[in-house]
């Protein structure tokens, strides 16, 4: 299979959640124009993950079309198992598979420590971190069956790396977390079964950053081709994390130190008791953040 092969999209049928503007319709309209068939999934939630807008996904579907690209519009609601698998069962019905997850839909969710509330928590958390693991269960036996399958979560920095983070995101930060824990724990189910599993850490000026219309710079389509790498038969390896900025790309996940025989011998420093681990902190610092 030469790579032109690998990085085509003919035959295949792709799921994108959150597709009616922004990362999500920059993801449908390239895996389109590689020959895929979208599925473009968005209620037309409105900035704080609310309410419903189903003219919004419509809207967008009709210019892809109008591009003559083969892509259609999905209503279904994602946020619990059962619309997430009859989403699913709906596009395995009409098509005869699914290749492709993008999850892509979510928000940014504001709340500080001393006003975050149970149900924007639980909502959150639906979107973010459950919506993707109802899909990918609906998707997996047949993904399994036809030994071919991508999968791709969204996380991001601000929940990954402390010099990034933003007061008000506890609530956005779990949910981002949890995508990276599902990614490494899919990866390795799937992986005996052509299943590959990753996640991306995008940037891009969109509605969820408050910009409307084009933005001035942090394009979506800037993002879009690491992330339909990652949906293609090229990328062959999961779990790992893409960051997807500005039109550059860096993959990165955590990983072992050699000689590491967990959980006995980390290969770190040695502290019998509380003032052997406060004398040492410097060291055991250190060693977190350093290659060992």
């Amino acid at each position: 299979m030469t790579s032109n092969d690998t990085l085509s999209f003919a035959g295949q049928v792709a799921l994108v959640t959150g597709a009616a503007g922004g990362l999500g319709f920059a993801y449908s309209r390239m895996l389109a124009q590689r020959g895929a068939h979208v599925v473009m999934q968005d209620v037309g939630a409105t900035l704080d993950g609310t309410g419903r807008d189903p003219q919004r996904i419509d809207h967008a579907v009709a210019r892809l079309r109008a591009e003559g690209l083969s892509v259609e519009a999905s209503h279904h609601d994602i946020q619990s198992r059962s619309p997430a698998a009859a989403l699913v069962a709906d596009i395995l019905q009409r098509h005869g598979r699914l290749d492709v997850i993008l999850h892509n839909a979510g928000w940014v969710e504001y709340q500080r420590i001393d006003a975050v509330d149970e149900d924007r928590f639980d909502h959150m958390m639906a979107v973010a971190a459950k919506a993707p693991l109802w899909l990918a269960q609906a998707a997996w036996p047949a993904m399994q069956a036809q030994r071919h399958g991508r999968i791709v979560l969204t996380t991001s920095d601000r929940a990954l790396y402390p010099q990034y983070v933003q007061h008000g995101l506890a609530v956005y930060a779990a949910a981002k977390s949890a995508a990276v824990g599902i990614v490494n724990v899919l990866a390795a189910e799937g992986a005996a079964h052509g299943i590959v599993v990753n996640a991306v850490s995008p940037v891009a000026k969109t509605r969820m950053w408050g910009v409307e219309g084009e933005p001035d710079e942090l394009h979506p389509e800037a993002v879009a081709p690491g992330v339909v790498f990652l949906a293609s038969r090229a990328c062959i390896e999961g779990g790992w994390i893409l960051r997807a900025s500005n039109g550059q790309f860096h993959a990165t996940r955590l990983s072992e130190a050699e000689g590491v025989r967990y959980p006995r011998d980390l290969r770190a420093v040695v502290a019998g008791n509380i003032e052997a681990v406060a004398r040492q902190w410097p060291q055991i610092a250190k060693a977190a953040v350093e290659p060992r």
